[in-house]
């Protein structure tokens, strides 16, 4: 799975921490806890070999429904001119599902051959992703993809900002509005997306879809919506590339009550936001002075807070739970590793500490302090719970498949995963706690 923006997993950052935050050691202490053990549903394909996982995105429904994207039986006409938003080449086309009880759903796509993908489904069934819509994008290329709403059995196209050609719908809440990214008809050598013009954040509701402007330069990116009606992410605030990064100085941003706040700036001139609470905190990563370096931050409502590293000079902070706890990665000491941390109120904790793999990653934390990620090196979909670190692998009983990835937890403690089969085809696997832990 991986994000729009790429995983900036290693960086080369130099080490710069504003605030005295203590690090921790995993909680390891007394008699080691009972395993957590699951049961696993392959939840299959449209006939096709393989299945993703869209991301960063929600991956299950409120009710449990599984979300990703599956291989079908059909030719991709266009390939192998394939929409990089869909990832790598694929000779087929790929369609949104929503698995349940056994059920494997196609939301469908736009009319024709086209391929679609869901990032979330609110509370009333209505999922947000894009679709492919058989023509092609006369400014790339590449084959057109539009924002669109799977609502009641049908693919509902929610269009492009004016004179624009592509967009994508990231997130919907319960309210029924819709956050994601497009971009419009105005010349932009600098764009964020692989567009000659200028690339925009937007709000969808009442049937009208808005741009949310900038923070004075000419692009800007969503990274998630909340309940509130909030939104996440990324604008830049003028159009000259730096020396260093080679792109226009960009800040995160909270767009609220329909006005973009800038969050400021850990030093430098780049920054990825990643995630958004129901609380309005937002977590990612920026830039320090000199730019040779990026931290994880935290903006707690007040200020942008520098979380610090495991002792080395680069990390990132990929989710927050409703709580403000903070999961994501970052360099252990010497730079000589990247392990899985949490931070909450004020302390970074090692998830995999120095025993461990010297390569973790951090994908999602739920409401109860769990965290879901991978390793790097070796591949595998790993659990922290209850101070401990577990290979999912070992916790699923027998099978064919091995789990390279958890990507999302719920609160009821059901990941989704991705794995790979003998054949080497991967796979959507949804795990279910068999025992209280």
């Amino acid at each position: 799975m991986k994000d729009f923006a790429g995983r900036p997993y290693s960086i080369a950052i130099a080490a710069c921490c504003s605030l005295m935050l203590g690090v921790a050691a995993p909680a390891q202490v007394g008699s080691p806890p009972t395993p957590p053990r699951f049961s696993m549903i392959d939840v299959g394909t449209f006939g096709g070999p393989r299945a993703e996982l869209n991301g960063p995105a929600v991956q299950m429904t409120k009710d449990g429904a599984v979300l990703g994207l599956a291989d079908t039986t059909i030719a991709d006409p266009d390939f192998p001119n394939v929409n990089p938003f869909f990832g790598n080449p694929n000779p087929l086309v790929v369609h949104a599902f929503a698995w349940r009880d056994g059920h494997l759903r196609d939301l469908g796509a736009l009319p024709g051959d086209n391929s679609s993908a869901v990032f979330e489904v609110n509370g009333y069934g209505v999922g947000a992703g894009m679709s492919e819509t058989g023509a092609l994008d006369p400014l790339n290329g590449y084959p057109a993809i539009h924002a669109v709403l799977f609502k009641h059995g049908k693919v509902v196209d929610l269009g492009t900002l004016p004179g624009g050609t592509s967009s994508m719908a990231l997130a919907i809440n319960d309210r029924g509005q819709v956050a994601g990214l497009a971009n419009n008809d105005i010349p932009d050598p600098v764009s964020i997306l692989p567009f000659a013009t200028q690339a925009r954040a937007f709000i969808w509701q009442n049937g009208v879809m808005h741009d949310l402007g900038t923070l004075g330069g000419p692009d800007a990116s969503a990274a998630t919506l909340n309940e509130r009606g909030q939104i996440a992410g990324d604008a830049y605030t003028n159009s000259e590339p730096n020396p260093v990064t080679g792109l226009p100085t960009s800040h995160p941003f909270l767009w609220t009550d329909g006005r973009m706040r800038d969050l400021g700036t850990l030093g430098g001139t780049q920054s990825l936001t990643a995630w958004l609470n129901n609380s309005g905190q937002v977590v990612g990563r920026s830039n320090i002075v000199g730019d040779h370096a990026a931290h994880p931050f935290l903006w707690d409502g007040r200020q942008l807070r520098d979380l610090g590293t495991l002792g080395g000079s680069s990390g990132i902070a990929r989710h927050i739970n409703d709580a403000g706890a903070v999961a994501g990665d970052a360099n252990t000491e010497g730079d000589k590793g990247i392990h899985a941390f949490m931070w909450k109120r004020g302390t970074m904790t090692d998830l995999t500490g120095a025993a461990g793999s010297p390569c973790t990653f951090a994908e999602w934390i739920n409401n109860r302090d769990q965290v879901v990620g991978e390793t790097c090196g070796e591949g595998s979909a790993l659990l922290w719970s209850s101070g401990r670190q577990y290979d999912l692998n070992d916790l699923v009983g027998s099978t064919d498949a091995h789990l390279t990835e958890a990507a999302f937890i719920n609160d009821r403690g059901q990941i989704t995963a991705l794995g790979v089969l003998p054949n080497g085809n991967q796979h959507v696997f949804l795990l279910t706690p068999t025992n209280r832990h």
